[in-house]
């Protein structure tokens, strides 16, 4: 998912507000008893922005939709350090009519990272992370009255979806996969050996050298990473031919103290999931054996161009996958990040296939 500016401002006062907008107009005359009826069910919009406790620590939330009756999208970023917030506006916002959209700020990532800064060291671990999740989820159920709420993850957001799943089903109606992870080790190998045959077949000798001094994954350095991640992206872009997703930052999110902020965070987020010699808790990461019988819909978009998570690897295990209903959608033209042409599919498949399970 898109990398996002870091940090929280010191002092900002952050506000919780709940709009209640009533109109109205007849040009005859509306009984009150009439009047107190119509307001009673006119919609409710929802712009919250705040610090929960969630995990024993803050962490940070948004909530915003144009009425409180409508389902509700909990977005799970990727990094894990890479928040969503600062683009959300940009990226989701017209979405706010049919839906409302929750961005949380993840342990060690954006303004959670920013209120608690190291301190939390020691709890950055997959099975906190996933406990994290779930507290998040029975917060919004309670905090909006509802019995379950739709999930959206991509790249480790995906990841950390599927493991919530496992943990609390009963909290969720429905499960919509973006990137979608699968197992970090077999997608970073099917990753490398797609980019070298790119090299290959394009005679770039500077590469092929450059892959072939760190060799095949696994790999126990963090120095072979960015070696590997400069020459996946030069190729990743020339794959992409769909137009980008607005990643307009939103004002504020634009300090360059919050800028900081962010990028410490996602340095932080990505030393304590990676580790330094690449056997941190993300490296272990194996869906299939969690078990591949999901008691909700699930719904998973991949770039067919995705040279991170592969979309062959995503569409075996989708293919393993047992659930109510499942669909797999490849947008062409699409890379790892979002595009346009995948934001507007996401669109359609949560209003027109996720949407029924959240009303049912």
């Amino acid at each position: 998912m898109p990398r996002r500016p870091d940090g929280t401002k010191s002092g900002l006062a952050y506000s919780v507000a709940l709009c209640l907008v009533v109109t109205f107009a007849a040009p005859w005359h509306v009984e009150d008893t009439a009047a107190e009826d119509l307001a009673a069910h006119a919609p409710t919009s929802l712009k919250e922005e705040m610090f929960v406790q969630i995990g024993g620590i803050p962490q940070w939330i948004t909530i915003k939709g144009d009425d409180r009756d409508n389902p509700v999208v909990l977005f799970l970023h990727g990094g894990p350090g890479d928040t969503l917030s600062p683009y959300a506006d940009a990226m989701y916002g017209g979405w706010e009519k049919d839906f409302t959209l929750v961005q949380w700020d993840q342990r060690g990532a954006g303004r959670t990272y920013g209120k608690t800064g190291p301190s939390i060291e020691s709890t950055m671990t997959m099975d906190r992370m996933v406990q994290d999740g779930v507290e998040v989820a029975e917060f919004l159920t309670k905090h909006l009255s509802k019995k379950k709420i739709i999930i959206e993850g991509g790249s480790w957001g995906s990841i950390l979806g599927i493991y919530m799943i496992h943990t609390r089903p009963d909290l969720f109606c429905a499960y919509v996969g973006i990137a979608q992870m699968v197992n970090w080790q077999e997608n970073l190998s099917a990753s490398y050996d797609r980019v070298l045959q790119m090299a290959r077949v394009s005679g770039d000798q500077e590469s092929i050298k450059a892959l072939a001094a760190i060799g095949p994954p696994p790999w126990d350095s963090i120095k072979k990473w960015p070696v590997y991640r400069k020459l996946e992206q030069a190729y990743q872009a020339k794959l992409v031919t769909a137009p980008p997703a607005p990643l307009k930052l939103s004002p504020e999110y634009a300090s360059p103290g919050e800028r900081a902020q962010y990028e410490a965070a996602d340095d932080f987020s990505f030393v304590h999931f990676w580790g330094l010699t690449l056997a941190g808790p993300l490296t272990k990461v194996d869906l299939p054996a969690l078990g591949t019988n999901l008691s909700i819909p699930i719904f998973i978009i991949q770039g067919q161009e995705d040279l991170t998570a592969v979309p062959e690897l995503a569409r075996c295990y989708f293919d393993s996958i047992k659930a109510p209903q499942k669909r797999f959608y490849l947008v062409p033209g699409t890379g790892h990040e979002p595009s346009a042409t995948s934001l507007d599919l996401m669109m359609k498949v949560l209003i027109e296939q996720v949407r029924p399970f959240a009303e049912g």
